[in-house]
């Protein structure tokens, strides 16, 4: 593969390795939201929200659409969700493992 296909491969990656982005990609899951609309789902604060929105949005994780004086916010494609999830998945099966591993030792 060419090599600037592993350095936005990379970019992607770590856009999603925060977990404020995560539980903002969480929260845009069911659709467009607002930054009030986010705040209020995660709890972070409306600068923060801002920032990491800028980020997620330079790097194709989501998409941005103004509503009046609203900017509405998405994920930009689907597939993010799903990879969301199956890393989830992925996790609570590591979890299960190690917690069965201590209770036989």
């Amino acid at each position: 593969m060419d090599p600037d296909f592993y350095c936005m491969h990379s970019a992607l990656c770590k856009t999603l390795a925060n977990e404020k982005r995560q539980m903002i990609l969480d929260a845009l899951r069911c659709g467009e939201s607002s930054v009030t609309d986010l705040v209020e789902r995660t709890g972070i604060s409306q600068p923060n929200i801002s920032q990491h929105l800028s980020l997620m949005r330079a790097n194709g994780v989501v998409r941005s659409r103004r509503d009046g004086t609203r900017v509405l916010y998405e994920i930009s494609n689907p597939k993010l969700i799903q990879a969301f999830d199956l890393i989830t998945e992925v996790m609570r099966e590591t979890i299960e493992e190690r917690s069965r591993g201590a209770r036989s030792a």
